[in-house]
């Protein structure tokens, strides 16, 4: 074990080696291979390059030093593209601070049961008047900045749960299709994480519609782990264990409290709305020491379910739950 897998528990580091390819004995080879490529992109303004922060995307590309590469360059150009996104991207900022007061994103404490750390975004706190999309995705990027740098998510990764309930047709029709490629952008092509599942719950017929204008800006991998549940939770519960769930999902959790994630980012300054002090992403390291839920929900403490729906597969709606009771087409 390197110093760069320092801090990881030899579980983590056995599945990065079985998931990732990762290979402690050419750990600073495969770094430098990749940082040896910057020289190709010379239109990047590539501002970091440690060991550390290549690694990230080495782990989220499964080592393919190529690919690894092609995401760290698009990471860096996304920026240069979007200056105005990433100019004063603080947890601070009026704009990113009211969306993290509103919840976006919901953060749990706790892992599910194969490690991921689980993301919650409920779509009906989004106040057109108070936070604008661009203003919610500044949000979850800064979030996924500050998580990402815990090292065990960056081999674990993250699963996402978007709650539909109650979201207007109103609101939907403020989803164009730019500000949707620009999240997908920002998301899916130019940040290091590994997503596991992207579940969408209690959704209206008007975000399947919106689901099939974006379908064709999503790579096939990320088709693949988009599981529409309606109102089944059940088939939700298939792939996330209730005792990891808040009990707006299910769960046997106590109901999400939206301030949590904003309270750690925010401090002192969560409830103040007029000053902004607090210091910017590059300087906060989020560490989390495991709650007993966490422990309950780790691989260690639970056993994958036998009954899993397979990846990429819509789900069908819960016939005693949702009127919408027509099965839904598999994804490609």
């Amino acid at each position: 074990m390197t110093h760069l897998q320092a801090g990881l528990s030899p579980e983590t580091i056995e599945k990065a080696r079985l998931e990732l390819n990762e290979n402690p004995d050419t750990l600073h080879q495969d770094i430098q291979q990749v940082r040896d490529m910057i020289i190709t992109r010379p239109d990047i303004g590539f501002l970091r390059t440690d060991d550390a922060f290549i690694l990230r995307f080495l782990r989220a590309r499964k080592f393919n030093q190529m690919e690894a590469f092609r995401l760290l360059a698009q990471y860096f150009q996304y920026r240069q593209l979007h200056l105005d996104m990433f100019k004063n991207l603080k947890a601070d900022d009026r704009g990113v601070k009211r969306a993290l007061m509103d919840g976006f994103p919901g953060v749990l404490d706790n892992r599910d049961h194969y490690g991921q750390k689980i993301l919650l975004l409920f779509a009906a706190n989004w106040d057109q008047s108070r936070n604008s999309f661009v203003d919610i995705l500044r949000a979850i990027l800064l979030s996924l900045e500050i998580l990402i740098e815990d090292q065990e998510l960056q081999i674990h990764g993250f699963i996402l749960i978007i709650d539909w309930s109650n979201f207007s047709f109103k609101q939907a029709s403020k989803l164009t299709p730019s500000i949707l490629r620009l999240a997908i952008e920002g998301l899916q092509d130019s940040f290091p994480a590994r997503f596991g599942g992207i579940h969408f719950v209690n959704q209206p017929w008007y975000i399947h519609a919106l689901y099939t204008i974006i379908k064709p800006f999503l790579k096939d991998k990320t088709r693949k782990r988009i599981f529409l549940h309606g109102n089944n939770l059940n088939s939700l519960h298939q792939l996330i264990h209730p005792e990891c769930l808040p009990s707006e999902f299910g769960g046997t959790l106590p109901p999400y409290d939206m301030g949590t994630w904003a309270r750690t980012l925010l401090g002192p300054d969560y409830n103040d709305e007029n000053e902004y002090t607090h210091t910017s992403y590059n300087a906060i390291h989020v560490k989390y020491a495991p709650s007993n839920i966490e422990r309950e929900c780790s691989p260690k403490y639970m056993k994958r379910s036998q009954s899993v729906v397979e990846p990429g597969t819509l789900m069908h709606q819960d016939h005693r739950d949702s009127e919408n009771t027509q099965p839904l087409l598999a994804l490609d």
